[in-house]
């Protein structure tokens, strides 16, 4: 069965960075649609970067282009979040989604749009 794991979270100071990864087993990541999303409790759930099941579309929230980078790495089967000059705001548990069946440009914004979570980790940025 598909299962997606994510580490990295942490405590950082504001312009601090962290790199988020999400294991994926059962599956390949190579014909996949991932994506990271955010949620503070109470909160809902935030679309943060998404990469194309090519490995070459990528897609950011305004909030954190240009901060963030999502990328893959197939060898791994592993998504990544590097995390740049990071703001207190960004705080929240981070979450990786994924779907093994080709989606449109404009389904990967959507939560409801993804197949697979995992668990999420949390990141905290202090002032």
């Amino acid at each position: 069965q598909v299962q997606l794991v994510e580490s990295g979270g942490g405590l950082v100071q504001a312009g601090g960075s962290l790199r988020l990864s999400c294991v994926v087993a059962g599956r390949t990541v190579s014909t996949s649609s991932m994506a990271w999303f955010r949620q503070a409790p109470g909160k809902e759930r935030e679309f943060v970067a998404a990469i194309g099941w090519n490995g070459y579309n990528t897609y950011y929230a305004d909030s954190v282009k240009g901060r963030f980078t999502i990328s893959r790495d197939s060898t791994k089967n592993t998504v990544y979040l590097q995390m740049n000059i990071l703001k207190p705001e960004d705080t929240a548990l981070y979450y990786c989604a994924a779907i093994f069946t080709p989606i449109t440009p404009a389904k990967v914004l959507v939560p409801s749009a993804y197949s697979y979570w995992g668990q999420g980790t949390q990141v905290t940025v202090s002032s």
